[in-house]
């Protein structure tokens, strides 16, 4: 145990999305009411995926560590076109290398979201540590071998108010992105698509308690088709991941919600993605008395112990650090200095009678020069004052210039784009029409609106409509922005089968 760590009475969890707080003692979660300031508490929280942003940054390996820092924040701002007006807190981690290249997780943040996001917790407790991006919450399962770090896991996380799914391969991070559908979203779109009248808290412990296994007939039928949706969304990051990271297969998912586990949505996983699936719930080394603490409270605390044992270098988001310790401070070394001093000038009084002469000598001399010194630094001032007139003139004719430029840089990308790249619809209407014809279905009535076409299905098989759907999903994913069916009927006099298909083209 390092001298740190003996120094700290107790690590502190806080969830700002749940409002949940936890003390961390001889390995015991205990939940708190509220936080409260302490010196000898270590506070850490987390930052969600929808507030920042990750991305991959390869930089060759014949980089020197000092300027490492700089190129990854260059080129940041250049590949995602960051905004220059914004301060931006940019933090990184090393991943798996690619060849000759060294790949980084970036995680960047605004410096106005993280102020908002933490400003209760932070006016109550004054500092925060240990602010950890969500993404890197997971590995502290392979780090306390809680799960085997071989193969390709895929985690999705349905918070209160966030969501996310997030990519590990051999323990380490690859890929991780916010989804729309938190538990929040979930509940207000299902309401409103199925115009259920139940309350948010009732609509949770159904969930909690019965997930897609209720009882309640309606609520089954639509919660297995609103999750359907939600998964169809799931499944094309699955595609996009798998093949941005030339990942050959997914050995094993974890899903799971700030609720608790979803009755019966691992087994739907499983069923609908052709993944293996459980539950994103763990065996920790750490205790609690509670049936259920939110898996990232865990993640949190062991990730809190990990830092304060500085075992490894942490990717760290806080922009309330501790201040340092007394004697570290301007102040304290000053204060410190003034006592040793009149300790010692207790021993020795004439020997600071006469420094205190020589000083008073040194500032008359250093008094005169200082004058001398203001009034040149008065005159360059206003020269300064002058150069930067001239310079917010010369940018203001520059920032006009380059909207002038931008404007007609678009008007030709455009025209080109036109010209060149512009395909017709009409080709993958007519691939997309054989391939109806082969599932057995007919369409009764087309509909379009710019790319998006609206084809009215008909078949004597529901079954048929639904394989055509995932075919075309497979098959034309760069040629479709979404694909979609609300509800397919069955008509009562003839036995067929109707749905709206709806398909936006890229």
């Amino acid at each position: 145990m390092s001298e740190k760590k003996s120094k700290i009475r107790s690590i502190m969890t806080a969830n700002v999305y749940l409002k949940q707080y936890y003390s961390l003692n001889d390995l015991k979660l205990k939940r708190l009411g509220k936080l409260s300031y302490s010196s000898s508490n270590l506070i850490t929280s987390y930052l969600a995926a929808k507030d920042m942003i990750m991305t991959t940054i390869e930089v060759s390996q014949n980089i020197p560590h000092e300027d490492l820092r700089d190129v990854i924040e260059i080129k940041a701002y250049e590949e995602l076109g960051l905004d220059q007006a914004k301060e931006y807190l940019i933090r990184y981690d090393e991943g798996n290398r690619s060849g000759d290249l060294r790949v980084f997780n970036v995680f960047i943040a605004e410096l106005s979201i993280l102020a908002e996001r933490f400003k209760e917790i932070a006016t109550e407790i004054k500092y925060i540590d240990f602010i950890v991006p969500a993404p890197l919450l997971y590995r502290q399962l392979y780090r306390k071998d809680i799960l085997n770090s071989n193969g390709v896991h895929c985690f999705v996380y349905f918070g209160l108010n966030d969501a996310s799914i997030t990519f590990y391969q051999n323990g380490k991070l690859i890929y991780s992105k916010a989804i729309e559908y938190s538990l929040e979203q979930i509940y207000e779109k299902y309401s409103e698509q199925y115009e259920v009248k139940i309350s948010q808290s009732e609509f949770f412990k159904i969930l909690e308690t019965e997930g897609l296994k209720t009882i309640h007939a309606d609520y089954q039928q639509n919660l297995m088709k609103f999750f359907g949706e939600i998964f169809i969304s799931i499944n094309d990051i699955i595609i996009y991941a798998k093949r941005a990271f030339d990942l050959s297969i997914i050995d094993q998912m974890f899903i799971g919600s700030a609720i608790g586990p979803i009755v019966g949505l691992d087994e739907y996983s499983e069923n609908y993605l052709g993944l293996h699936s459980s539950e994103l719930n763990f065996n920790y080394p750490i205790k609690s008395d509670e049936w259920y603490v939110d898996q990232f409270q865990y993640m949190m605390a062991l990730a809190a112990e990990e830092y304060d044992e500085q075992r490894v270098e942490s990717v760290n988001l806080t922009i309330y650090e501790r201040p340092p310790p007394f004697k570290k401070r301007p102040s304290g070394q000053f204060i410190v200095t003034a006592v040793a001093a009149t300790l010692i000038g207790l021993g020795y009084p004439l020997y600071f009678l006469i420094g205190s002469y020589i000083n008073d000598i040194k500032n008359f001399a250093l008094e005169s020069k200082e004058t001398e010194l203001i009034a040149e630094s008065n005159k360059y001032k206003a020269i300064l004052a002058e150069k930067k007139g001239v310079l917010n003139e010369l940018e203001k004719k520059r920032l006009d210039l380059s909207t002038i430029y931008s404007g007609k840089e678009k008007t030709l990308t455009s025209i080109y784009d036109k010209k060149v790249n512009y395909r017709l619809k009409s080709g993958i209407l007519y691939t997309l029409a054989n391939e109806i014809k082969q599932f057995d279905v007919k369409v009764s009535e087309i509909k379009s609106d710019k790319n998006l076409f609206a084809l009215s299905l008909v078949s004597k098989d529901e079954k048929k409509i639904t394989e055509l759907i995932k075919y075309i999903s497979d098959k034309h994913f760069k040629e479709i922005r979404s694909i979609d069916i609300e509800t397919i009927t069955k008509n009562p006099e003839g036995g067929y089968y109707n749905g709206i298909l709806k398909v936006d083209l890229q």
